[in-house]
């Protein structure tokens, strides 16, 4: 977009969330574009962007559209502790965060 000055939006934001949700993320884009032109903080996170989405009303952020799906699930053989995730981990190389025990594939 930055290169380009297109501003894409997904559709699936109207057929999930309707028109003012469409209306937020036209607003929410138009102040990354004003900001990107105008040689300011464009991104989230800067002062410039949080001021301006403030001043006209656009969310920081927008909805997500799916929730996550986590098709692999581990868990430690010693504490128990459950991770999920969206990629395979190899077991033989990662060891559980909480107490360095072996992680075993559930599921």
């Amino acid at each position: 977009m930055l290169a380009t000055h297109h501003i894409e939006v997904n559709p699936k934001v109207y057929e999930n969330y309707g028109e003012e949700e469409l209306s937020n993320v036209i607003k929410h884009e138009l102040c990354h574009y004003h900001l990107h032109l105008a040689n300011l903080g464009y991104q989230h996170r800067d002062a410039d962007f949080k001021q301006l989405a403030k001043r006209v009303g656009a969310p920081r952020f927008c909805q997500p559209l799916a929730p996550r799906k986590y098709s692999h699930k581990y868990q430690c053989e010693r504490c128990a502790t459950s991770y999920q995730r969206q990629r395979k981990i190899d077991t033989t190389r990662y060891r559980c965060g909480r107490c360095k025990g072996k992680i075993n594939k559930i599921e």
